[in-house]
């Protein structure tokens, strides 16, 4: 069996959340199966700059065959065809339009996958909203899987995007709430399907002193991993967490650790160390009293299954339905969804030794049963063997004639979002990953621990 795995950016040094789990997913397949990955030469997500030869090389023992991107994107052409989409009525053409402008848009690379589509049993396209997803999936779309790492924003409220959630021969989805989202935005429940997620080589024996000494950590400590970015919650994390540190007794600094796109707040007790290697990523977090996530946005959130597996105590934004419902399933973090929440909440991990560890060994089990890469192996090597014996019958949908696609008449994308069903998606069946058509229910709730 050959597979293509197709993202947009890949390579050791690059650590967005798609992109490190397609190249984790490429990796290990790769003990299983013979593994290409097709992507783009860009580095940079902002720009989709051509940083990197076009041509094939080897990444950590994975075969990467890498194509230009024709154009970086412009920034105001970007802006201008969001506001559209998102916020006026438009039509399949802006839609189109904002796609080619969101980039990074590559021609030869789905028009390799077209040429060359016999060559791979199947292709693993990792996250729906970008150019090499949507076109390289129509150009495959009976050896296309799709990995969509979607989370609750407005390009999920697009009119191009359900027809590619029906075409494909299968979706690995993230979490249960992805799959719920999905659903309801494309009813395609008749499409193959198996909530998934990621592993992560965590370390077994983390030097939680080694890095307090080499980074002067003292006290007790939570640590925020990731993008310092306002997407990802940030700016209210450091209105939040310095609130704590003015209104209460608290001990604990906040500990920042990647690339920053905000300023840091000048205060000694928020400590921002930059990106680090995993070594000391996981160090940092072996050391650490709890991880805070405050984004609004994810499909999964690796870092926080990344605490759990290190038995470290999660604190969600619980307005994330994947966070809070991960929280839910696991019982290994407790949420937040107002400034006296999150006070409320840390304050309850940070004194009460006997919660955080619960919530800790809670979390670590449930990483071991969900997320070991056995367990993710297995579901993908099960799921093609699955596709292997079947006949493909779906077609992509054609978009409409030329009228048709200018005809402007979809709703903007922030009000089919708003539109969509909320809260946490827990099932007695999510947490053992079965696949679409298994019974079970669903019940949504608010619970902190």
């Amino acid at each position: 069996m050959k597979l293509a795995v197709v993202v947009q950016r890949y390579g050791q040094a690059i650590n967005g959340g798609a992109e490190l789990h397609a190249r984790y997913i490429a990796e290990h397949l790769a003990r299983h199966t013979d593994v290409e990955v097709v992507t783009t030469c860009a580095t940079d997500y902002v720009t989709w700059r051509n940083d990197l030869e076009a041509g094939v090389e080897d990444v950590n023992g994975v075969r990467v065959r890498r194509f230009r991107v024709k154009h970086e994107r412009d920034p105001r052409v970007f802006a201008r065809r969001s506001d559209r989409v998102f916020e006026q009525r438009h039509s399949l053409a802006d839609e189109l339009a904002w796609l080619d402008a969101e980039g990074p848009r590559s021609p030869a690379l789905v028009n390799h996958l077209a040429r060359h589509a016999i060559d791979y049993d199947f292709c693993l396209f990792f996250s729906y909203r970008y150019y090499h997803a949507y076109h390289g999936a129509h150009a495959t779309s009976s050896r296309a899987i799709l990995v969509p790492t979607a989370e609750r924003d407005a390009a999920i409220g697009l009119s191009i995007f359900p027809p590619l959630f029906r075409a494909v021969r299968a979706v690995m989805y993230n979490s249960p709430e992805e799959r719920a989202m999905i659903y309801a935005i494309a009813a395609n429940q008749s499409v193959p399907g198996v909530v998934v997620g990621v592993g992560s080589d965590v370390p077994t024996n983390p030097q939680a002193n080694r890095f307090r000494q080499l980074y002067d950590i003292r006290g007790p400590f939570a640590v925020y991993v990731g993008r310092i970015d306002g997407n990802k919650g940030c700016n209210e994390l450091f209105d939040f967490f310095q609130g704590y540190l003015r209104e209460t007794a608290g001990r604990l600094t906040l500990v920042l650790i990647g690339h920053s796109l905000l300023p840091i707040p000048d205060h000694p007790r928020i400590r921002h160390l930059g990106f680090l290697g995993d070594a000391d990523k996981f160090d940092a977090m072996a050391a650490a009293d709890l991880l805070i996530m405050p984004s609004y946005y994810e499909s999964l959130s690796m870092v926080t299954l990344e605490a759990w597996a290190l038995g470290k105590p999660v604190l969600a934004n619980g307005k994330c339905d994947v966070l809070r419902g991960q929280c839910l399933r696991s019982n290994g973090g407790l949420y937040y969804e107002s400034y006296p929440e999150f006070i409320e909440t840390l304050r309850a991990i940070e004194q009460h030794r006997w919660l955080a560890g619960t919530l800790g060994r809670n979390g670590r089990q449930f990483f071991r049963d969900q997320y070991d890469w056995p367990v993710i192996e297995r579901k993908y090597l099960e799921m093609f063997t699955r596709l292997s014996s079947e006949t493909p019958t779906r077609t992509v949908e054609p978009l409409p004639g030329w009228f048709g696609r200018h005809r402007r008449d979809l709703p903007a994308a922030e009000q089919v979002l708003g539109r969509l069903p909320t809260g946490p998606a827990v099932s007695r069946n999510d947490a053992a990953g079965q696949p679409s058509g298994s019974s079970g229910h669903s019940l949504q709730g608010r619970r902190r621990a």
